[in-house]
């Protein structure tokens, strides 16, 4: 039924429909399930070419055994001020996690910035991540110190507390962008030396300067883009940063670089 647990059959036929080339949304139709059920399903369980139904099916009954309460007081349940369905926030929790995982993070790294994504203060403290994530102290320590060597998130000291809380940089999305360019510039100037080493007039050489101008016009509006959205965030009534235009003075040597 929709919204329900997947059943084995289901997943045999998520199975078979990835081995005929079906999309997420073709596969969710013939399931009669939302396209997100499906695309969780498949990222948490191996990827398009890794998904094994039986795999699968095993996997999620040993979390279910896993989630079953203990015999010790289980930790009090989080209230949503918003209303909002703890379940779906936790489904949501994990969808994010799988897709970070698929961009490169490790796999606690990931579940912590899922967590604090879907925290309304973008912040938690590392006991508020034990208990949220239900793992030692220690996995999440040597997880927020990755996520600050990668400058994803920071950490603060709550005024007239003790304990410090790890805050989601609100400036990582725009950071990663001007790497994003920066790398382009390089692969740009590359292509241009390329180019004039092969010959601008040979078919090697067109076609590296070609790579050159498209990278670098690509880079260039890249640049021009996030510097632009970035204002517009920053100002916006949804913004939740009045401090970012402070932030911008002092990162402005980085958007020269990457222009260069």
């Amino acid at each position: 039924m929709p919204g329900g647990r997947l059943s084995h059959q289901e997943r045999r036929s998520i199975a078979e429909g990835l081995a005929e080339g079906l999309a997420y949304a073709e596969i969710a139709r013939s399931l009669d399930r939302p396209t997100s059920t499906i695309t969780r399903e498949v990222t948490r369980n191996g990827g398009p070419t890794g998904y094994r139904a039986d795999q699968a099916h095993r996997a999620t009954e040993r979390r279910a055994r896993r989630r079953t309460p203990a015999p010790t007081p289980a930790p009090p349940a989080e209230t949503d001020a918003h209303g909002r369905d703890p379940e779906a926030v936790r489904d949501f929790e994990e969808q994010f996690t799988a897709l970070f995982v698929q961009t490169g993070l490790p796999k606690m790294a990931a579940r912590v910035l899922g967590c604090l994504y879907a925290a309304d203060t973008g912040s938690r403290t590392a006991a508020e991540l034990v208990q949220r994530l239900r793992v030692s102290p220690a996995s999440i320590s040597l997880a927020v110190h990755y996520l600050e060597e990668q400058e994803l998130i920071r950490r603060e000291r709550d005024p007239g507390k003790r304990h410090e809380r790890y805050v989601i940089d609100d400036d990582v999305w725009f950071r990663a962008m001007l790497a994003s360019a920066k790398t382009n510039a390089l692969l740009a100037e590359a292509a241009h030396q390329g180019a004039r080493t092969l010959g601008a007039t040979t078919p090697a050489g067109m076609r590296l300067a070609d790579m050159g101008r498209f990278l670098t016009h690509v880079g260039q509006d890249l640049v021009t883009s996030a510097e632009h959205w970035r204002e517009v965030f920053s100002t916006g009534p949804g913004s939740g940063t009045a401090d970012r235009p402070q932030q911008a003075q002092g990162r402005s040597p980085g958007l020269r670089v990457a222009q260069e």
